[in-house]
C-alpha cells in the first residue's frame, strides 16, 4: 500500500471515529439544545413584550407579535427611563453591585489564603464556624443588623448596603475560594518562600493570577445576589432616591400592576447587565466551580 493510500485510508478512518462519536451522542445534544431552548422562552417571550404596545399585549399572546402588520414600539423603554426614574436605579443598582462585589471578594481573598495555606492555632475550626455560617437565614439577622446599621448612622446609605452585602457574602467566597487556593501546586508557593517573598507578594503574584477562574465564578455569583436583591435594599436603604432597580420595579407593581408594557420593559433592562457579565465570564464558570467546590 502506497504512502498516498495510508493518509487516505488513515483520514477515512479519522472521519468515521468522529462521526460515530456524533452520532453516538446526538440525542444527548438534542435533548441539551432542548432545555436550552426551554429555558430561554420567558426571556425571550419577556425582550418581545417590552417592545409590544399595551394593547397588543392585553389582547394577544407574544407568540403573535411576528404576524404582519408588525407592531413594535420603543415607547415603553423611553416611558420607564425617563418618567418611572429607571435610569436613577440603574446608576444606583451600579453604585451598590460593584462594591458589594468587589469588597467580599478582596476580603474573602485574603482570608482563604490564610486558611488553605497559613498555619495558626484553631485554623480549621475557624474554617468550620466560617462554613457554618451559609445555613444561617438572612431574615434572622435582619433586625440586629439593621439596629447596628442604625447605631453608626449608616442605614440608608451605600456604605452600609455596602458592608450588608460583603457580610451576607463573606461565607460563600470564602470557602470557594479557600477550596481552590488549596489545590494550587505546593512546590510552586514553597519555591517563592524560599526565594524571600513575602505572604503578600506569593498572594498577589502567584495566588490571584493563578485563581482566575474561581474569582470569575465568585465575581459571577456575588454581582447577580447583589444585583437582583429587594430584600436587603428594602430593610437597610430606606431612601427612594437611592433604590436600586429591583425596588423601583416591585414599586412599578405596585402602581402599574396593569400596565405590563412597563413592567416587562424595566424587568428587561434589569436583566442586560447580568446576562452581559455571566457571558463575557462564562468559560471560567464551569472551571471554578468544579475546582472550587468538588475538591477540597
Amino acid at each position: 500500500m502506497s504512502k498516498g493510500e495510508v493518509r487516505v485510508s488513515s483520514g477515512l478512518s479519522s472521519f468515521m471515529a468522529v462521526l460515530r462519536g456524533f452520532v453516538s451522542r446526538f440525542p444527548l445534544h438534542i435533548i441539551i439544545v432542548g432545555i436550552a431552548l426551554l429555558w430561554m422562552t420567558p426571556a425571550f417571550g419577556l425582550l418581545v413584550s417590552s417592545f409590544r404596545p399595551s394593547t397588543e399585549i392585553a389582547s394577544t399572546g407574544w407568540w403573535t407579535a411576528f404576524q404582519t402588520p408588525f407592531k413594535f414600539t420603543l415607547d415603553n423603554y423611553s416611558s420607564v427611563l425617563s418618567q418611572n426614574g429607571m435610569g436613577r436605579s440603574f446608576l444606583n443598582s451600579l453604585i451598590i453591585s460593584i462594591p458589594g462585589t468587589v469588597i467580599p471578594i478582596l476580603v474573602a481573598g485574603f482570608a482563604a489564603f490564610a486558611f488553605a495555606w497559613m498555619k495558626f492555632r484553631g485554623r480549621d475550626v475557624i474554617f468550620m464556624f466560617v462554613v457554618a455560617l451559609l445555613v444561617v437565614p438572612i431574615q434572622m439577622t435582619l433586625i440586629p443588623v439593621l439596629r447596628l446599621l442604625a447605631d453608626i448612622h449608616l442605614v440608608g446609605t451605600f456604605q452600609g448596603i455596602w458592608l450588608a452585602h460583603t457580610a451576607y457574602g463573606l461565607p460563600f467566597a470564602v470557602f470557594l475560594l479557600r477550596n481552590f487556593f488549596a489545590e494550587l501546586p505546593k512546590e510552586l508557593l514553597e519555591s517563592a518562600y524560599l526565594d524571600g517573598a513575602s505572604n503578600l507578594r506569593v498572594f498577589f503574584r502567584l495566588v490571584l493570577p493563578l485563581s482566575v477562574p474561581a474569582l470569575a465564578s465568585l465575581a459571577i455569583f456575588q454581582f447577580l445576589w447583589v444585583w437582583n436583591d429587594l430584600l436587603v435594599a428594602l430593610v437597610y436603604l430606606q431612601d427612594p432616591g437611592k433604590a436600586p432597580m429591583t425596588v423601583t420595579i416591585n414599586n412599578l407593581v405596585s402602581s402599574f400592576g396593569t400596565q405590563w408594557q412597563l413592567l416587562t420593559a424595566a424587568a428587561f433592562i434589569s436583566m442586560m447587565l447580568p446576562l452581559v457579565m455571566f457571558i463575557a465570564l462564562q468559560r471560567y464558570f464551569v472551571e471554578g466551580i468544579t475546582t472550587g467546590a468538588v475538591k477540597g
